[in-house]
């Protein structure tokens, strides 16, 4: 269909503000993130994978366990 790339906006926008913070902002402070992919990664990943919804929560639920009490570690998007 002609019009299949509007559909992709909103996950394309919210890809862009995390590509934003990963070469902007993140630069800018040490190294925190337990995991590998990092968490903005994953994030990337989740929402490129799932869309934006289901991506978002995806995400959020990884963002909560990034904490100094969790080991860390490999942790891919599934």
């Amino acid at each position: 269909m002609k019009f299949q790339w509007i559909a992709k906006i909103p996950e394309q926008s919210l890809v862009a503000i995390i590509r934003a913070y990963q070469y902007i902002l993140s630069p800018l402070f040490p190294p925190a993130c337990r995991f590998y992919p990092t968490c903005s990664e994953y994030s990337c990943q989740a929402i490129k994978r799932y869309g934006v919804l289901k991506g978002s929560w995806i995400s959020i639920r990884r963002i909560m366990r990034c904490h100094p009490f969790h080991p860390g570690g490999y942790d891919p998007v599934i």
